[in-house]
């Protein structure tokens, strides 16, 4: 028997099936990802990969928390007699608060996840998508000080 067709009955008889993706295949996977570097001499760098730099999740989970926290301001603060600039947002209030912080946490969500799956790819020439994630952070992170400060001076 040639090897190939041993190792193919070998493959055929394994009762576990090493394609389904359960869980543990996520957390393996997050844990011990494959795809660091390269895979062929002519990339330059690796655009798709199975693991970021751990300052990307930082980032992602960090925004996320950011969000929560301006909607959490934002509905205070029209509480207290403030209005919403955003006129799209002025739009969704007018359905409810459980409709405004579901389509602003999804949407937030969606834009982040597009942003870390394509967190190596350079845009414009010069700009990397991670660097698109650092600039909401840090925009994120003075409007919640800025509502905060306008929350404070109105109590």
């Amino acid at each position: 028997m040639s090897k190939l067709a041993k190792s193919y009955v070998t493959h055929a008889r394994d009762p576990v099936e090493r394609r389904e993706v359960s869980w543990r295949t996520v957390l393996f996977g997050f844990i011990r990802s494959r795809r660091h570097a390269k895979r062929r001499g002519s990339e330059v760098e690796p655009i798709l990969s199975d693991w970021h730099h751990p300052w990307i999740f930082f980032l992602a989970v960090s925004i996320m928390v950011m969000s929560s926290i301006d909607a959490f301001l934002t509905l205070e603060l029209l509480q207290r007699g403030a209005y919403e600039a955003n006129p799209v947002i002025a739009w969704v209030m007018e359905w409810g608060t459980a409709s405004f912080a579901a389509i602003k946490m999804a949407v937030t969500g969606i834009c982040i996840l597009i942003l870390v799956f394509l967190a190596r790819v350079v845009v414009f020439k010069r700009i990397r998508t991670g660097v698109i994630l650092t600039a909401f952070f840090s925009i994120y992170a003075t409007l919640i000080c800025y509502e905060f400060v306008i929350l404070i001076n109105r109590l």
